[in-house]
């Protein structure tokens, strides 16, 4: 059975630009889907933090626009491809997935339906006025009031969509927080600083989860450069996601004086993702995007922002940003069932 070091920030706090504090922790939807992946993978997942301290949850990324239910995330990414015939023309923006009332496509549609039009008929109608809303910067209720684009759907119905859409998104973060508090992982993680070498080359694979946390914590500490040499030792899998590749920038040098992982081609939450965040507006002290780079990291970031974008080059695995999630729990998957099969 492949063991797993569950690596998440135990922080709870970020200084930012202007020296002062902004709470902080890990990001729910990435800590809680991998996890979820890996156990039902039958691999053993030991949750670890840098002190040995519970981690605490983002409050920033318990907001209910980071949470939208499977079905409504879908329906919306086929909304959104059709905004411009090239893929690499759509910039869809953090301000325009949570203001614009975009999510609540799906539910307008199924509205539509309930008055006689048929699936794609609703779908083209709800893609049109959605299609004006991303690029007027209106409210998709506001355009569905406009009577140019007039959809058959009162006012009530239209807020009753918007409403039950943001109803659910808040449900399934309070949920998946509800799930994280229970697991005993993440109540009694184990200590880092007190694992030993044997205790480290017991380990397959780390993942990291983001959230800004891994930026207070997992940067520039000595117990978390052991436990990647440790691994990159045994070319065994180094996983992280989103802003969790900060772990990486405790790596040591190598013999010939450059980063242990110069030269690698990985992927993190980009500048420009994060300069939509609510802390990245407040002002950071520095972005994981341009220190990866600084420190050698050939980067290689998706066609868009807040798009799924995962990065596998030798043992480095690396995901974007939370829209990537289950598409990197899965490389780690692969990873390591290929190399049980090999070991076989």
């Amino acid at each position: 059975m492949a063991r797993i070091a569950y690596l998440v920030s135990s922080a709870t706090e970020i200084t930012l630009a202007d020296g002062t504090k902004h709470p902080t922790g890990y990001f729910a939807e990435e800590a809680l889907k991998p996890y979820e992946r890996f156990t039902a993978a039958g691999f053993e997942v030991v949750v670890v933090t840098p002190d040995g301290k519970a981690p605490t949850a983002d409050p920033y990324g318990l907001n209910w626009f980071f949470h939208y239910p499977d079905e409504d995330k879908d329906y919306l990414n086929s909304v959104v491809r059709t905004f411009a015939f090239d893929p690499d023309d759509i910039r869809f923006t953090l301000h325009q997935s949570s203001e614009l009332e975009l999510a609540a496509s799906r539910r307008l549609a199924d509205s539509l339906r309930v008055k006689g039009l048929s699936a794609d008929g609703a779908h083209a109608a709800v893609s049109k006025a959605a299609k004006v809303a991303w690029r007027q910067d209106r409210r998709l209720s506001d355009v569905l009031a406009d009577p140019q684009y007039a959809s058959g759907l009162t006012a009530v119905e239209v807020q009753e969509a918007i409403a039950g859409q943001q109803h659910a998104s808040e449900k399934l973060a309070a949920d998946r927080k509800a799930k994280l508090d229970g697991l005993p992982g993440f109540q009694r993680p184990v200590d880092l600083g007190s694992l030993t070498g044997d205790d480290l080359a017991s380990f397959d694979a780390v993942f990291a989860p983001g959230g800004h946390g891994p930026m207070v914590d997992l940067v520039d500490n000595p117990d978390v450069a052991r436990l990647l040499v440790a691994l990159h030792e045994r070319t065994a899998p180094i996983a992280s996601l989103c802003h969790g590749p900060a772990l990486l920038l405790s790596a040591p040098e190598r013999s010939d004086g450059q980063w242990l992982f110069d030269g690698y081609r990985m992927t993190c939450f980009t500048d420009e993702e994060e300069d939509q965040t609510e802390p990245g507006k407040l002002g950071l002290p520095w972005y994981v995007d341009t220190a990866l780079k600084n420190a050698g990291a050939v980067f290689d970031d998706g066609p868009s922002a807040w798009a799924s974008h995962v990065v596998v080059d030798r043992h480095l695995i690396t995901g974007q940003n939370p829209g990537s999630t289950e598409a990197v729990a899965d490389a780690v998957i692969k990873a390591l069932t290929a190399r049980s099969a090999q070991a076989a």
